[in-house]
């Protein structure tokens, strides 16, 4: 038996927009004031810091189940989480590679979720600015404008629409409706042995596991050996596996090396390979009047991943990929679900969207980085992609000229791999030392640096992806270093 008309009645004038807009709009005013001050004032604060226990223990509250005062939410969220950032908008974070954000881009953020369109298609504006950045994207890496793209999350998930659109072309079956199980001879995909650990995850999100990624040498320059690879697939189809495609790396995660993709690209047409490029870090590196040569040959590959938070800094998530095949690209995700057939007008007079990657629903993630490359211009993204790489060479510069200091790796673009010497130190013995060095940075709250390995060597690693950074931080860096690394073999001496 259903609920009377009377009981009904309670549950029809509720809302959670404010009875008073007044008090909301002198709040959001203030808060627009304290963002400003944020973001003119970062270079003022520490780069990062620990949390305090009471921090720490805020967050273990219990589910809140009466209302609070939105001004005391705003407090509580200025003082425990505006407080303790990641630190990557600030000119000193160099950890990783990350981009620094912008704040047309976050007033971008704000107006899309204020809107509030679900990105997965239909007839309205906001999709048409989605389609817009997409086809920018084309653009900025010389693809035509027939080729086909969408706007994801980040890298790692537009490596993997890129490599499921090669699996699907390459397997000589209908991946779709049969599976992997139906590929008659294995599949084999081919990358560096320094490519990003994503195309491990994308390997085997695709059913093909990790045994299909064959990793390649690199050469001195930490670029994938064009002749291993050449051997690698003659070994394979004697072996009766189906070479299907190779990953180039513009832009290492470890050093910043870019393979050669004008070589890469004849490869692939020869073996009639599918030719994705990781181009996470470096792809828009095609926009800078430079250095744009490093990545010629990019417009040739079938598929590109990029990231639109990197270097065009936009707030994330933000990223992109390209695919040359349309038709494949749809063809890999298409559905047509009954309660989404279109129309001959109205709101489902469009294309779906959704038919261009996983999500269904898709926040409106391109209205922050149409805004800010109207605001600039992407002549300024180019210089600042020109700036910070001419900043990895002023870094290399100090570093070498310091006697305390070495290169471990050479510097390709933006990312500078080093390490502090240390009188008589060696092995793990220098890798804590560095690590020591690494850590008491952060505890200063003067820089945050990453660490890794390269060949068999432990170092320290700053990748320069801040439209905020100026020489003088690079300069205090190599000043810094070497005073904790001479305090820190003192201590060590005394012990």
């Amino acid at each position: 038996m259903g609920a009377s008309p009377k009981e009904h009645e309670r549950f029809d004038e509720d809302t959670l927009d404010p009875q008073d807009w007044s008090e909301l709009r002198a709040l959001s005013h203030r808060i627009v004031d304290d963002a400003i001050a944020y973001v003119s004032g970062v270079r003022d604060r520490r780069v990062w810091q620990e949390m305090p226990q009471e921090v720490r223990a805020s967050f273990a509250t219990a589910l809140p189940l009466a209302p609070t005062p939105t001004e005391d939410v705003y407090r509580e969220v200025a003082a425990n989480i505006l407080g303790y950032p990641m630190g990557n908008i600030h000119p000193r974070f160099w950890s990783w590679y990350m981009g620094s954000s912008n704040f047309t881009g976050a007033l971008g953020d704000f107006l899309a979720a204020i809107q509030g369109s679900n990105l997965g298609g239909g007839n309205h504006a906001a999709a048409l600015v989605d389609q817009q950045v997409v086809d920018w994207c084309k653009e900025m890496l010389g693809f035509p404008a027939s080729a086909s793209g969408t706007l994801v999350s980040g890298g790692s998930v537009a490596n993997i629409i890129g490599l499921a659109v090669a699996r699907n072309a390459k397997a000589g079956v209908d991946i779709r409706e049969l599976g992997v199980a139906a590929i008659e001879r294995p599949l084999r995909y081919y990358g560096s042995d320094q490519m990003h650990s994503c195309h491990r995850k994308a390997m085997e999100t695709l059913g093909l596991g990790n045994q299909a990624l064959r990793r390649i040498p690199t050469d001195g320059e930490l670029r994938i050996d064009l002749d291993a690879l050449r051997r690698a697939i003659t070994e394979d189809r004697a072996s009766g596996f189906k070479p299907a495609c190779v990953i180039a790396t513009a832009g290492t995660v470890n050093t910043g090396a870019i393979d050669d993709l004008q070589a890469l690209a004849s490869v692939a047409a020869e073996e009639d390979l599918w030719l994705h490029v990781d181009g996470c870090i470096g792809a828009l590196i095609a926009i800078a009047p430079l250095n744009r040569f490093r990545v010629a040959g990019i417009e040739k590959a079938n598929s590109v991943a990029l990231d639109p938070h990197k270097w065009l800094h936009a707030p994330f998530e933000a990223g992109c990929v390209l695919v040359q095949d349309a038709g494949a690209h749809r063809g890999t995700f298409a559905v047509t679900p009954e309660y989404l057939v279109a129309t001959a007008r109205g709101l489902a007079a469009a294309p779906w969207l959704y038919d261009y990657g996983l999500q269904t629903t898709r926040g409106f993630r391109a209205l922050k980085i149409w805004m800010a490359l109207k605001e600039h211009g992407i002549a300024k993204f180019g210089r600042l992609v020109d700036q910070n790489i001419a900043q990895g060479q002023y870094l290399s510069d100090l570093i070498e000229a310091e006697p305390s200091l070495e290169l471990v790796a050479p510097t390709n673009i933006n990312i500078v791999c080093f390490r502090y010497r240390g009188e008589r130190t060696q092995g793990d013995e220098l890798k804590a030392l560095n690590t020591e060095i690494m850590l008491r940075l952060q505890d200063e709250g003067t820089a945050v640096l990453s660490d890794t390995t390269v060949h068999g060597e432990h170092c320290l690693r700053v990748a320069i992806n801040n439209h905020r950074t100026k020489r003088r931080d690079l300069k205090l860096l190599v000043e810094e270093v070497v005073r904790l690394g001479r305090e820190i073999v003192r201590a060590n001496a005394a012990a």
